[in-house]
């Protein structure tokens, strides 16, 4: 006979706050020394540094990315798209993809293709149900960055977008990492939570580690925690703070509540709602791209 008894539920909410605490102490302690990414940013890491330089000419820009077939194939796709083309032609060769995207549109099209094959990878199949919806999101709020940037502030509209798109990072390894741990695997509601907790401050640090412009780092801090909406955006952290309400952080993942006085969904979307038809259909275009 089997006399055994279950674990309480106070027992087994204490091992899930161990395990968590540990992923977290693990982490942490990896990131204060050399900290190495997964493979599928190596090509992201690889042309961040071959192209530090602004100067540098389109056709040798275009030599270096002709290295990376896939970063190739989706910038000539990118170019093409409605995004981009506008009332322009057709591009025919990389070169004048190059041209019409820019260097920073380089580097974030390599970044995007790293998150989406990071998605994708077998570590974090477990959580593939929220790492998709973080994904979802991620393209939403660059496409709201992108756009509140471009009609309503003089802010660069591709530095914005990568910020939209970036902004969430430590989510995704937060995920990566909890697949490692048997009882966070079991518990999605917990990782959740943890990842609420850490992600934004994981996230700086894996951004600085990338080499990602301080500009662009600061923006993420506290993009999640309740702010005063502005009325007026004055920076690119009001950028990526409103983008990623008006997008639904609150309701897609987190569950956060946040204070409707305070920097709600209700209030951002009084304010800003009339941009969203356009920034779904620049997402949908994105998750073309970057599928």
């Amino acid at each position: 006979m089997n006399t055994s008894r279950a674990p309480s539920t106070d027992m087994v909410g204490e091992a899930l706050n161990t395990e968590g605490f540990q992923m977290i102490q693990d982490l942490t302690r990896e990131l204060a020394g050399d900290f190495a990414f997964p493979t599928c940013f190596e090509a992201a890491l690889r042309l961040r540094q071959a192209l530090q330089n602004p100067d540098l000419p389109i056709s040798r820009i275009s030599n270096i990315v002709s290295g990376e077939p896939l970063v190739a194939a989706k910038l000539m796709q990118l170019a093409n798209s409605a995004l981009y083309k506008a009332h322009h032609a057709p591009v025919m060769d990389l070169k004048a993809a190059i041209g019409r995207l820019g260097i920073d549109m380089v580097r974030t099209t390599a970044l995007a293709i790293a998150m989406r094959q990071f998605i994708r990878s077998k570590e974090i199949l477990v959580f593939n149900d929220l790492a998709l919806a973080l994904w979802e999101h991620s393209l939403k709020t660059a496409a709201g960055a992108r756009i509140l940037a471009r009609n309503q502030t003089l802010i660069n509209q591709d530095e914005a977008l990568l910020a939209g798109l970036v902004h969430n990072l430590g989510a995704f390894f937060l995920l990566g990492r909890a697949a490692r741990y048997a009882k966070l695997r079991a518990d999605p509601m917990s990782v959740k939570q943890l990842i609420a907790q850490w992600h934004e401050s994981i996230g700086v640090t894996l951004l600085r580690t990338l080499g990602i412009p301080g500009e662009i780092v600061d923006a993420t801090v506290d993009h999640s925690q309740p702010w005063l909406v502005p009325e007026t955006i004055l920076t690119l952290a009001d950028i990526v703070y409103i983008g990623n309400i008006l997008t639904g952080a609150h309701v897609e993942w987190l569950h956060q509540d946040f204070d409707l006085q305070g920097g709600g969904f209700e209030v951002v979307r009084n304010i800003f709602g009339g941009i969203l038809p356009e920034i779904e259909s620049d997402a949908r275009a994105m998750q073309v791209i970057y599928r």
